[in-house]
């Protein structure tokens, strides 16, 4: 007798990807069209099972804000700067995405109608209701806030079950792994440990809005095969940040 598949974990999902995530190691290149087809396909695989699926793409791959500002800019002008690479992510994401057959909708925080739809919360559910994929793009639309952020703000808002988030790390670490080698990853930690332990992955107001609204984050390496089915289907991979162990 056939053994029937089990359902995924999660229904409603946010995927948090950094721009830096969508260029390939050493290329001078901004974006690599190989890394953005993964992407698609790993995305096409969790929707094909029925999974709703809302992404968030950063744009340090592109312009980083508050390096900018760091270096001289007005950090306003700086940050809108930023805002504006996460849009030219969003479509090369699109882009791949439509290859693979897969309908999607670019949501922006700051209208620019001849590229993306505005954000509007209901138009976003009814997208995702219709298995669409949607991209939110341009952060929260306001300065001094992250992408980190706007993921929080919009799996909030579109009450997703978890959020996603892929690195380049195969999850949180007690210390950079890179400088670091004896480095402990945990497979498991609290809201309130990670901001105690001031641990880099996400910035304080991700953290505390997840932590408000009791919304799970999974950080994983988005590059491992399958990542992003394992986490949708509830396997351990990576680290989960939650309430409690």
């Amino acid at each position: 007798m056939s053994r029937t598949a089990a359902p995924p974990k999660y229904r409603r999902v946010v995927l948090k990807l950094s721009g830096e995530a969508l260029r390939a190691g050493g290329s001078k290149d901004s974006i690599s069209p190989q890394i953005v087809t993964d992407i698609a396909s790993q995305v096409k695989e969790v929707q094909d099972l029925g999974v709703e699926v809302a992404i968030v793409v950063g744009g340090g791959n592109i312009w980083r804000g508050l390096a900018a500002s760091h270096r001289g800019m007005n950090r306003v002008t700086a940050d809108y700067m930023g805002m504006l690479a996460t849009v030219i992510n969003g479509m090369a994401l699109m882009s791949g995405l439509e290859e693979m057959g897969c309908t999607v909708r670019l949501q922006t925080a700051i209208e620019m109608n001849n590229v993306a739809e505005p954000f509007i919360l209901r138009r976003a559910m009814r997208h995702l209701e219709r298995g669409r994929i949607v991209i939110f793009v341009a952060g929260t639309g306001n300065p001094y806030f992250s992408t980190d952020t706007a993921a929080a703000l919009r799996a909030n808002e579109i009450g997703a079950q978890v959020i996603l988030k892929a690195t380049k790390v195969d999850g949180i670490y007690d210390a950079d792994p890179v400088t670091h080698p004896h480095a402990q990853r945990f497979s498991n930690i609290t809201y309130q440990e990670a901001l105690s332990r001031r641990l880099a992955v996400m910035d304080s107001t991700a953290f505390s809005l997840c932590m408000d609204n009791s919304i799970p984050i999974i950080v994983f390496d988005m590059f491992e095969t399958r990542n992003i089915y394992k986490a949708v289907m509830g396997e351990s991979i990576g680290t989960l940040v939650s309430e409690s162990y």
